[in-house]
């Protein structure tokens, strides 16, 4: 065997387990595994969990918070301040802050990520063309996902259509959508559907980016979803409008979502940066309803979205700190609420990504974290170290951290 854990916790309410690795993937679980191994890592009960899932994420805007500042801290001058520092942006300045922020990632856990990666007939395709190239730098580190987003729209801006398809040719992974940005959202719509159609790809839309609910079309999304067989292969991100839908309005888009299987991802610490601004008291969180959506059947996954810059000028590439943040806004501090974070960040977006052979479990691929907790459940709010963090079998990351807590006076501890 390659690797080895000695009495690591999978979940709180079984024994310690071993954990044998080989060849990339898990080849045996059991209370107690004694064959050698080139590495044997002592879990001393520390819980093991499958590799931290980065479902929505903009690599290529990354980093920019010291040079370009939103002082109104809304969504309309966050697209604004960014669309006017674009063409200061090289490839060699993207490429150094995709890098870094993708490194951010790597050291807090995770292992698999889709990224949205922007291009326009002004700015070209060198911004796209420096995400595909960070994937296939980083491919023995993280599995990437690129989508070829289309950030300023499509029919707003000529020759837009054919560098969509232009993207996919390229090597784009994903079909991505951004209908209110266009004049006419369900020409945008239809023409993303028509575009993953053709090169056979799933779908991700920054939808209803609202803290109204009177311009929503992801009723639409689901319905054509539906009409062109392309259940759990259609992805929302912000979904924000949905938290202004009264619960009498709310349960049918939650039941048509569910029937469609769209999946939705939640981004919480751009959404409360940038929502209710124009609110003048009692101001709304402006982050879709993640509990409704959960408890409808709904796939939900948590995600950073932006590190750093106007969207969201803080963070430093930890999404377990995204989950952690979930928990107040979203009421899901209960009992039995709580172990559903880390599903949101592991599980639910694996799901997105379709991700094969993704957990703990025999025959599953080795993309592990091993955690500076003991108890599962208390993962999310703990924010532990990373201790271990391994991709199709290997060590990508380790972490050493040594506290020294002094009781009375401390002059001269030693």
């Amino acid at each position: 065997m390659d690797i080895l854990f000695k009495q690591v916790r999978l979940n709180d309410n079984e024994s310690l387990k071993d954990v044998a690795i080989d060849n990339g993937k898990i080849v045996k679980i059991a209370p107690e595994i004694n064959e050698p191994a080139d590495k044997v890592i002592a879990g001393d009960g520390h819980v093991l969990i499958p590799g931290l899932v980065e479902s929505h994420i903009h690599l290529d805007k990354a980093l920019i918070s010291n040079r370009v500042h939103n002082q109104s801290g809304t969504l309309k001058e966050a697209i604004a301040v960014t669309a006017k520092a674009k063409p200061t942006f090289t490839r060699e300045d993207i490429y150094a802050r995709a890098k870094k922020a993708l490194e951010m990632e790597i050291e807090h856990g995770v292992t698999s990520m889709r990224t949205h990666a922007e291009f326009s007939p002004e700015a070209g395709f060198d911004g796209f063309k420096t995400i595909l190239q960070l994937k296939e730098e980083y491919k023995d580190m993280l599995d990437m996902q690129v989508v070829a987003f289309p950030q300023d729209g499509i029919f707003k801006l000529p020759g837009m259509t054919k560098m969509m398809d232009e993207a996919m040719q390229m090597g784009a992974d994903v079909v991505g959508g951004i209908p209110y940005v266009d004049p006419d959202p369900k020409q945008h719509i239809d023409y993303i559907f028509e575009l993953a159609k053709k090169y056979n790809k799933d779908v991700d839309f920054h939808q209803d980016f609202f803290d109204d609910a009177d311009k929503l079309t992801v009723q639409y999304i689901a319905e054509k979803t539906i009409q062109e067989h392309w259940e759990g292969r259609v992805t929302v991100g912000h979904e924000t409008a949905l938290a202004a839908v009264p619960p009498e309005k709310l349960k049918p888009i939650i039941e048509l979502l569910h029937k469609a299987q769209v999946n939705v991802i939640s981004l919480p610490e751009t959404d409360l940066h940038l929502g209710g601004r124009t609110d003048t008291y009692n101001v709304r969180r402006c982050v879709t309803p993640i509990r409704k959506l959960r408890d409808g059947g709904v796939n939900v996954a948590l995600s950073t979205n932006n590190i750093r810059n106007p969207f969201t000028p803080f963070g430093n590439g930890d999404i377990m700190q995204v989950g952690f943040l979930a928990v107040p806004v979203a009421h899901l501090g209960g009992l039995d609420d709580l172990p559903t974070v880390l599903d949101m960040l592991t599980n639910n977006p694996a799901k997105i990504l379709h991700l094969p052979a993704y957990g703990v479990q025999e025959g599953d691929d080795a993309d592990l974290v091993l955690l500076d907790t003991k108890v599962k459940n208390d993962a999310v709010i703990d924010i532990p170290d990373r201790l271990y963090v391994l991709k199709n079998g290997r060590i990508t990351v380790t972490t050493e951290r040594k506290v020294s807590v002094f009781r009375g006076n401390t002059v001269g501890a030693k």
